[in-house]
């Protein structure tokens, strides 16, 4: 269920350059954003019971053990924010790998 974007990517990108708060804080607020800029609907508008797609779902890592990805939608991905690196960019996490529950 794609939709017209709501957000232009300048909007986006002043709303979000120099954002110095927490991972925790504004993962997702921050994901919700790049659904409304790329018009595709976010977890709880396309599941709201979340068992395709959801905001910090246990999943397994790849190394071993559990945790729990930011944002997960089964058979497509499992995405974690972490903090920035020396240059400033956001740093991907590797460790979770696509596992269907």
């Amino acid at each position: 269920m794609t939709t017209q974007p709501s957000l232009t990517p300048a909007a986006f990108a002043a709303k979000w350059h120099g954002v110095t708060t927490t991972e925790k804080a504004s993962a997702q607020e921050h994901f919700i954003d790049l659904c409304r800029m790329l018009g595709e609907p976010t977890p709880h508008e396309a599941d709201p019971i979340g068992a395709q797609y959801a905001f910090e779902k246990r999943v397994s890592k790849a190394a071993g053990g559990d945790g729990f990805a930011d944002v997960w939608k089964r058979d497509f991905f499992a995405w974690e924010y972490k903090g920035r690196n020396n240059e400033g960019h956001p740093e991907p996490d590797r460790r979770y790998h696509h596992q269907t529950p």
